[in-house]
């Protein structure tokens, strides 16, 4: 049977009873959504802070009415129905705690949360200050270690230059060290020429003295013997 004890807002306690009903229903779908956008938060989601003060909202008009209802449901003649209005009461009143408390924990969460993303933030500034600075050293060394590669560059393209002119220098002394050898043997084979030239010359000087002595010999001798014949 509904009760028609009237509470201060005008409304009887079976009628403020069923908006705390509504109030808790909405509520814990409140709680479900702010739950399933945490989880989804943590993987990249958005937050709703509307959404959880909205149901904080909720919450608070329901312990209102439950302070309401616990002044109406006193107020009843028969204990029987003040026994049973006192443990609906009471229901509605520890699901609304429920409900607080599961918002008070996401509150923390959330707070928590928001906490440790600044100390991220700070710190990645933080970092990234100090990341320039070990940059801007690596950096000037990178700088420093391609200066000293530049400069080795230029001693091994030298080196390797000195070495190719110290080759041929080599290779020319070599073809005039082979041309002198030829020129030498050539003077060689002249000069040993000469020699049997004059050799040679000698030779024939020698022998025309022969002849001459032959023959001058051969007409004395032939002169004595037609002179000893007559």
């Amino acid at each position: 049977m509904a009760m028609t004890i009237e509470g201060g807002g005008g409304g009887t306690l079976s009628e403020i009873y069923q908006s705390a009903k509504k109030l808790l229903l909405k509520a814990r779908d409140g709680i479900e959504r702010v739950e399933r956008l945490e989880s989804s938060t943590s993987n990249g989601g958005l937050d709703s802070p509307e959404l959880s003060f909205a149901v904080k909202k909720d919450i608070s008009q329901i312990q209102s009415l439950c302070a309401e209802m616990d002044r109406l449901w006193r107020s009843i003649a028969s204990k029987p129905q003040r026994d049973l209005w006192k443990r609906k009461v009471e229901q509605v009143a520890e699901e609304a705690e429920s409900l607080k408390e599961s918002l008070d924990r996401y509150f923390a969460r959330n707070q928590r949360r928001m906490k440790e993303a600044q100390e991220r933030a700070e710190l990645l500034g933080r970092a990234n200050g100090e990341s320039s600075h070990v940059l801007r050293i690596f950096d000037e060394e990178a700088q420093a270690m391609q200066s000293v590669q530049n400069s080795k560059r230029m001693l091994e393209d030298s080196l390797s230059t000195g070495s190719a002119i110290l080759t041929k220098y080599s290779e020319q002394r070599e073809r005039l060290k082979r041309a002198q050898r030829k020129a030498l043997d050539v003077l060689n084979t002249v000069g040993l020429s000469n020699s049997v030239l004059r050799l040679i010359e000698r030779r024939n000087r020698v022998d025309t003295w022969i002849k001459y002595v032959g023959m001058g010999v051969t007409i004395i001798i032939l002169y004595f013997f037609i002179s000893w014949r007559g």
